[in-house]
Formats: structure tokens, sequence, C-alpha cells
């Protein structure tokens, strides 16, 4: 087995990480005080080819990898996981159009993404449908050559930035099939009937958009249909591995940005004459959250190659990979302000933000208790 990265995956990699570092860091508190969505940073990753970059060429994008991917977002989710959020996300909802959408659609979206010009979202939660994806509820049917929209969207990300949405209505609620009568339809963000209202007071994640959207008798035209009618819930499923191995690379960032946070404290900070990195308890502290993160990053890379090659195992490995490196993000955060102490429990130190920001990693895109039935589904029904 490989365990090296190619030269180009280590120059993206420091690229990146530079970015990271000159770009987002400085003004990571503001923007997580304010709650304030980084246009400006925005504008600075377009320019650097850093949005929806998994597009393929042909529209803009740079066509990386899942392993690329996953190296990309655990150094901006290192900086910040807001504005790294914010960045990673600008293209929410791309791979329905990549792998189900028109050329039309794909013309049409996908450029003014990964130029920066728009930006995406991906709607599926509801204020009753979380976890349970057959549960939504917001309706879309067919009148002439349009359909119209009713129903409402919860913890959309981008949701009041975003120029375009994917949204998962029922279209066909008369079939029996649970997983069948569900479709994908792309809604532009000023159709009149749709209203955001953005969510503040969230725990962490601050600088990245999250809202609510009501559809009330939104129209749009028929051919905005992704794919095939009455397949959208079987289409998103195709995309959950990828999406939470791109968790599983957010938690890996959360917890070096905090490891690597608590180090240099360590070293700096004194007590009784000496660097409390002198301590044994501290050097237990920072050896297990270095070699957790470690771990967690081995295992998120392992996911990506299964994704990259269409491995067999892949979804539990998946599932894997996001339970274990959301759990390692939130516990090195939380050791990390345990080695700063009282610092560490106001924002004149990042690793407060960090402690804040990891929870969520555990919650979207399939909570830590969905993660273990999936993989306990996998073991006992594939023997893996």
């Amino acid at each position: 087995m490989e365990f090296q990265l190619t030269d180009e995956q280590k120059q993206l990699r420091e690229e990146v990480r530079k970015f990271a570092d000159e770009e987002i860091r400085p003004v990571a508190t503001e923007y997580d005080v304010e709650e304030e969505y980084p246009y400006e940073v925005m504008e600075k990753a377009a320019d650097m080819g850093l949005l929806a970059p998994h597009v393929p060429v042909e529209y803009g994008g740079v066509g990386y990898s899942s392993l690329e991917n996953a190296i990309l977002t655990e150094e901006l989710f290192a900086a910040d996981p807001g504005i790294g959020l914010s960045v990673s996300s600008a293209g929410f909802g791309a791979e329905a159009l990549m792998e189900f959408g028109t050329e039309a659609q794909k013309e049409r979206v996908l450029p003014e993404v990964t130029a920066g010009d728009a930006v995406m979202g991906s709607a599926i939660s509801e204020p009753q449908a979380g976890s349970d994806v057959t549960s939504v509820a917001t309706r879309a049917e067919k009148d002439g050559d349009e359909w119209v929209i009713n129903g409402s969207k919860m913890w959309i990300t981008n949701g009041t930035v975003a120029d375009y949405f994917v949204v998962v209505c029922e279209t066909d609620p008369e079939i029996d099939d649970r997983y069948s009568g569900y479709s994908q339809i792309l809604v532009e963000g000023d159709r009149d009937g749709l209203t955001r209202d953005k969510i503040t007071g969230k725990l962490g994640i601050r600088a990245s958009d999250t809202a609510e959207l009501r559809f009330d008798d939104v129209r749009v035209p028929e051919e905005n249909l992704i794919g095939q009618r009455g397949m959208g819930f079987l289409q998103l499923m195709q995309f959950f591995d990828e999406t939470r191995t791109a968790v599983a690379a957010q938690g890996v960032g959360i917890a070096r940005g905090a490891a690597e946070r608590a180090l240099e404290y360590a070293e700096e900070r004194e007590q009784f004459d000496r660097p409390i990195a002198d301590f044994q308890a501290i050097k237990h502290k920072l050896a297990e959250m270095h070699t957790n993160t470690e771990a967690a990053r081995w295992l998120t890379y392992r996911s990506a190659w299964a994704v990259d090659n269409e491995s067999g195992d892949l979804t539990a490995l998946a599932s894997m990979a996001k339970e274990f490196a959301s759990r390692v993000a939130v516990d090195v955060a939380d050791e990390a302000v345990q080695v700063h102490g009282g610092a560490g429990f106001v924002n004149d130190h990042d690793v407060e933000r960090l402690y804040r920001d990891a929870k969520i990693t555990q919650i979207y895109e399939g909570t830590t208790e969905i993660q273990k039935n999936i993989i306990a589904r996998e073991l006992l029904d594939d023997g893996i």
C-alpha cells in the first residue's frame, strides 16, 4: 500500500495551507463573532480555483479526486471551519448535476460556481425530516410545463447566499415504495415564492451561512428536473459515501488545527518556572491528540481512495471515517482547550472556536448514531 502523496498532491497541500494561513486565519474570529458570510475570502478562493474543484475541467473546475478534496478540506478546516465550510460548500449539489443533469443544466450552472459568480445549496433536511430522508414532505406537482413546489427546508447550508438549490421533493406520493417517488429539482434562488431566513445563534461554524427555506407555489420549468423523475432518493444515496468522507476530512482538519495550537501554546506557556510542555500530563495529552489525528487522517485517506476506486467496502469505510474523525475532532478540540486552561475559554485563542466548531461534524451528513448503524449493517450483511 502506498503511503506517500504525489508531488502534485504535496504541492496542493502547501498552496492551500499558505492560502489558509494568509487569507483565513487572520480574519476568522471577526467572521465568527459577526456571523457573517466571508464574501471577500470567497473571491480570493475563486481566484485560487478552490470553489467546487471536483467539477470537471470542461465546466471550469479542476477535476480533483476525492483524496485531493480531502487534502484541500483538511487545510481549510485546520485554519477555520466556518470559513472553510463556506469555501468547500460553494458547490453543494453540483454532484447531482454532474452525474444526472442535462448538458444544458451543467453548462448553465457549473461554470458560474467554479468562477465564483454563483453559489449552490443542497436542500434536503426539513423541520421533521433529518436522518430519515424518506420523511421529506416538500411537494412538487406538475402544472403544464412547470413544477409547482410547496414546503419548507431546514438547516440549509448557503441558504441565504445561494443562487441555485438542488431541492429534494416528493413528486409521486401515490407510489408505495418507500424509496421511490422523490425527485431532485433545480431551483434558482430568485424565484417568486421562495423565502429564505438566516439562522443565527449557532454553536459553531458561524461564518458559514445556514437558513430555513420556505416554498410557496414556487414555479420552475419542467426542464429543471434533475435526472429521472421519482429517482431522487436513490440518486442522493449515491453521494453520501463521498460527502461523508469529506466531513471526515473536516474532522481531521479541526483536530489538526487544535493539536497544533495546543502544542504551540504548551511550549510557550510557563508555570513553576518552566514550559507546561515539560510536564508529563501535558506531554501525554499532546501525544494522544497528534496520534489520534494521524489515525483519523489515514482512515479518511483510505475512504477517499475507496471513493476514487469504487471499492466494494466503500460504504462501511466512509461511515467509519466520518464517525471516527468527527469523534477525534471533538476530543482533540476539548483537550486543546484544557491545555490552554482559562485562556482557552475565551476567543483570544482559536481553540475556543475550534471547540465549538467541532461538534457539527458529529451531526451533519448523518449523525454518529446513523454512522454506527450503517457500519453494523455492512458488517452483518456483507461479512466485512
